[in-house]
C-alpha cells in the first residue's frame, strides 16, 4: 500500500490542506479502480464505509490477492470537512465561493480532441491510450487558482485513468440508490446487484458538470466525435463511473459500512482488480430496474407547515398517492403533497418544516419527462 499526501493551494497564511489517497497494486495495472468518499462533507456513511474497506484490502494485500491498481481516498473533501456555520456541518458548498464541491469540474471534450483528432486509428485499445495521456495533459494544464479548484483538480488526476470510478456520497434521508450516465450502466450493473440498490437513475450528463460525469462524459463524446472521421475509428466507453448515494446522513453504522465495503470488495473481485479468495457466488438479483434520471419527480409542497411522511422509503407509489401531509397548525389546514409519476420512492428531506415550494421527496419514474439541469443546486 502506498500513501500519498497532496497538497493544496495554500490560499491563507499557516494554513495548508491536504487530500490523502491509498494506492494497491502497481500503478498502471490494469482494471483500475478509483473510490472516493464524502465530497460532500457532511454525506459521512462514505467514510466509514472507505474505513471498512481499507481494512480489507489490507488484507488482501496481504494475501497477494490484488491484481489491477486500486486507489482509496477515504476524505476526498478536507475543505469542507473542516467549515461550519453557527455548529452546523457545511460541507456541500465552499463558504469562500458558495460553489458546490459536485459540479464545475472541467469539460475536457474540446481540449482532449484537439490533441487526438489525428492521431486515432482502427485499434480501441491503441485510441483508450491516447486518449488518456491527451487528457492527462489537458488536465495538468487547466489552472487551478484556489483552494477549491486544486481540490478538483488532484481528485480528477488520481482518478482520470481508472476503469471504474466510484464516487460515494449519500442524501438526506433514502434507500440506497446510483446516479450514473447511460453508457456506464452494463459495467455497474453488477454493483448494483451486489449494494442491493433501490433505485439507479441514468442519463445522458445531467447538465452540471459534476465529478463522475465528467471522467464518464467526455468517452461518450469522444466517441460521437470520431463516428464522423473519414475512417473507422473506434473510442470505447473506457471511464464507467457513478455516484453512489448511500442511504441518508444518518446512517453510520459499522453494520451497515461493513455490508457496503464487502459489496464493493465482492464487485472489485467480479472485474478481476482483485484475485477471489473462493469461488464467485451469482451476483444477487436486482431490487430493482434502471430508469431515467429525467423521469424522477422532485416532490414539492406548494405550501408551508408541518411536514408529515405518509408513504415509506422504497414503496412504489402510483400518481395521486400521498407523500406527505403539511400540517398548518394556525388555521388547522392539512394539506396533501401527492405522487405524480409511478415509481419507486427513493429520497426525501430530513427537515420537519417546509416552507412553500420547498423539494422534500424525490420518485424514480420510468418515464422521461424533464430537460435541461436534472440536478439540484
Amino acid at each position: 500500500m502506498l500513501r500519498q499526501d497532496h497538497l493544496l493551494f495554500q490560499d491563507s497564511i499557516g494554513v495548508q490542506t491536504q487530500v490523502t489517497s491509498f494506492q494497491f497494486g502497481q500503478a498502471g495495472a490494469r482494471p483500475k479502480v478509483y473510490v472516493q468518499a464524502s465530497l460532500h462533507a457532511e454525506e459521512i456513511p462514505g467514510m466509514l464505509t472507505a474505513h471498512h474497506l481499507l481494512e480489507k484490502l489490507k488484507k488482501a494485500e496481504a494475501q497477494g490477492l490484488i491484481q489491477g491498481e486500486i486507489v482509496v481516498v477515504p476524505v476526498c473533501n478536507p475543505i469542507g470537512l473542516a467549515q461550519r456555520v453557527d455548529f452546523k456541518p457545511m460541507g456541500r458548498f465552499e463558504l469562500s465561493s458558495s460553489e458546490n464541491f459536485n459540479r464545475h469540474y472541467p469539460h475536457l471534450t474540446a481540449d482532449v480532441w484537439q490533441l487526438v483528432q489525428n492521431q486515432l486509428g482502427p485499434n480501441s485499445e491503441q485510441n483508450t491510450s491516447i486518449i488518456r495521456q491527451a487528457a492527462a495533459q489537458v488536465l495538468a494544464n487547466w489552472p487551478a487558482p484556489t483552494q477549491l479548484q486544486s481540490l478538483r483538480k488532484t481528485l480528477l488526476q488520481l482518478a482520470l485513468d481508472a476503469d471504474v470510478v466510484l464516487d460515494l456520497h449519500c442524501d438526506l434521508v433514502a434507500e440506497l440508490h446510483m446516479y450514473l450516465e447511460d453508457d456506464c450502466w452494463p459495467a455497474l450493473e453488477p454493483l448494483s446487484r451486489l449494494l442491493q440498490s433501490k433505485a439507479v437513475l441514468l442519463a445522458k450528463g445531467s447538465g452540471v458538470q459534476c465529478f463522475d460525469e465528467c471522467l464518464s462524459g467526455f468517452w461518450r463524446e469522444l466517441a460521437e466525435l470520431a463516428q464522423a472521421l473519414p475512417t473507422p475509428c473506434p473510442v470505447v466507453q473506457a471511464c464507467a463511473s457513478t455516484t453512489v448515494e448511500l442511504r441518508g446522513e444518518g446512517d453510520v453504522t459499522h453494520e451497515l459500512a461493513g455490508q457496503d465495503a464487502q459489496a464493493i470488495y465482492t464487485y472489485l473481485e467480479h472485474l478481476q482488480v482483485l484475485k477471489a479468495s473462493q469461488t464467485l457466488a451469482q451476483l444477487p438479483a436486482a431490487l430493482c430496474s434502471a430508469t431515467p434520471l429525467a423521469g424522477s419527480q422532485t416532490v414539492v409542497t406548494p405550501v408551508a407547515g408541518v411536514l408529515v411522511f405518509i408513504a415509506q422509503l422504497g414503496q412504489c407509489l402510483k400518481p395521486g398517492d400521498v407523500v406527505a401531509e403539511v400540517v398548518n397548525p394556525i388555521t388547522g389546514q392539512v394539506h396533501a403533497v401527492c405522487a405524480e409519476v409511478e415509481g419507486i420512492y427513493y429520497a426525501r428531506v430530513k427537515d420537519c418544516y417546509a416552507k412553500a415550494n420547498d423539494e422534500i421527496a424525490n420518485i424514480a419514474g420510468r418515464i422521461a419527462f424533464k430537460t435541461g439541469n436534472l440536478l439540484g443546486a
